[in-house]
Parts: C-alpha cells; sequence; structure tokens
C-alpha cells in the first residue's frame, strides 16, 4: 500500500556516478539510455504529478519504508558501489527515462504483471534482466547481456562491439536477435517447442563429432559464425529463436 502525497514535481534527479551498479527493482515503465556523461540522471516523461491540496508541503511515502526522495515517484538510495530505484506505487507508476553513463552496470528486475516492456538504448555497459511477464527491447546495446524473462518476447539489435558472454532467454516469448554479419561467434540457438531461424547471410559451421558428422540435438543448434569468438546464446522453450543480419 502506498500514500501518496502530492508536492511540486522536479522534473529530473542525478546522481554523480559514472562507475558501480544501478538496480533498478519493480519500476513498471522505464527506458535506459546510454550516453557520455558523468551523472545517472532519473527523467520522468509523464510530466506533473496530478496536484493534491490536501497534500502540499508533504512528502510521499510507502508501507515498505520507500521514501520519494527525487520528486518522480522514485526511491533513489546511495549505498556507495550500488544505487537503488524502486518505485512507491504497486501499479501504474511513473514513466521513467534513466540515463546511465558508459561504465555503469545496469541491473533490472520485476515480477509483478503490472510494467511495460523494458527498454535499453544504446547501453554500452553490462545489462542483467530477470523478469515474469515484461517484455525487452535492446536497441544497439553491447553487453555482456544476461537477460531472462518468464512469458515475455525478447528482441533487440546488438551492435559491432558486443562483449561476450550474451545470454537472452525467454520461458514462453520469443527471441529474435540481430548480429553484424562480421562478429566473430560461437553460438547455441535453442528451443524445444518453437522453431530456430537463422538468416542465410551468416555463414555458420556447424558443431561436429570426431567423425566430422553434422552434430544435431532435438532442441540445439549449435556452430560458428567466423570462425568463432564471443559466446552468445539465444533460448526460447515454447517459442521461436530468430537470429537476423544487423
Amino acid at each position: 500500500m502506498t500514500l501518496s502525497i502530492g508536492f511540486m514535481q522536479a522534473q529530473e534527479y542525478k546522481v554523480a556516478k559514472s562507475s558501480g551498479r544501478l538496480e533498478i527493482r519493480e519500476v513498471n515503465h522505464v527506458v535506459v539510455e546510454g550516453y557520455s556523461g558523468n551523472e545517472i540522471v532519473f527523467t520522468s516523461r509523464s510530466g506533473k504529478r496530478d496536484d493534491d491540496e490536501r497534500a502540499k508541503g508533504l512528502r510521499s511515502v510507502s508501507a515498505n519504508g520507500l521514501e520519494d526522495n527525487t520528486n518522480l515517484g522514485l526511491s533513489v538510495v546511495d549505498k556507495g558501489n550500488v544505487i537503488e530505484v524502486q518505485q512507491l506505487k504497486r501499479m501504474d507508476g511513473p514513466e521513467i527515462t534513466i540515463k546511465v553513463p558508459k561504465g555503469v552496470t545496469v541491473s533490472y528486475s520485476h515480477t509483478s504483471p503490472h510494467g511495460d516492456e523494458i527498454e535499453f538504448k544504446n547501453v554500452e555497459g553490462e545489462i542483467e534482466v530477470s523478469t515474469m511477464h515484461n517484455g525487452v527491447q535492446l536497441t544497439n546495446v553491447t553487453g555482456p547481456l544476461t537477460i531472462k524473462t518468464v512469458h515475455g518476447d525478447i528482441e533487440g539489435t546488438l551492435n559491432a562491439s558486443v562483449k561476450a558472454p550474451i545470454s537472452i532467454v525467454s520461458v514462453h516469448g520469443h527471441v529474435d536477435i540481430a548480429l553484424p554479419t562480421t562478429v566473430k561467434a560461437s553460438v547455441k540457438l535453442g528451443t524445444v517447442y518453437g522453431e530456430i531461424f537463422v538468416d542465410p547471410e551468416f555463414k555458420m559451421d556447424l558443431e561436429r563429432t570426431e567423425n566430422n558428422m553434422v552434430k544435431f540435438s532435438s532442441d540445439t543448434v549449435t556452430g560458428k559464425i567466423n570462425g568463432g569468438g564471443l559466446d552468445i546464446n539465444l533460448s526460447s522453450t515454447h517459442n521461436n529463436v530468430y537470429l537476423r543480419k544487423k
């Protein structure tokens, strides 16, 4: 339960950090963008919060001990090497864009059914995602990446400077990832009940046995692109996996 108490809203909140770990928990509507600055910048995309004349001069607090110290509907706590971010409202909540410097690792976790698709744009640091219901959109990200969702789809593009390991897994949603055709990668593509599709421009050498026979399993394709290199794992249990050229 959240006690919603209105106030004048600041449109931005900044934390002077260019390294460390940003942990975003149960924030329903968020876009994370990489940039070349030295601060983590939180910006509201939803405009001013509803005015509540009765609450002027007061602040918003929640039953689980969070305080809105940003005027954006968020609690942001600096614990040194870790920045913890949570929203106060259980449902709905603010629409937030977070800009992160290149050296910041971003961790996003979400368990409720109330959130939107989580989007990452131009992020050059490590990304970790663990969700139940959210889809994940990746645009021009570098990695390393550890992305897991139960019910959501995962789609995106990785840039030419991609860094391993890359693990992108959905249980019920599809996984659709675009890579530059020049990438050197050792790939593992897996599905139990879906299908696997690969762009023909990827010259994939499938894994072979000692007798030079192509090795297949019932649910996994393993091979090398351009001689092998980065470890890339794309998997969906109940849906399709797509590997396409960028």
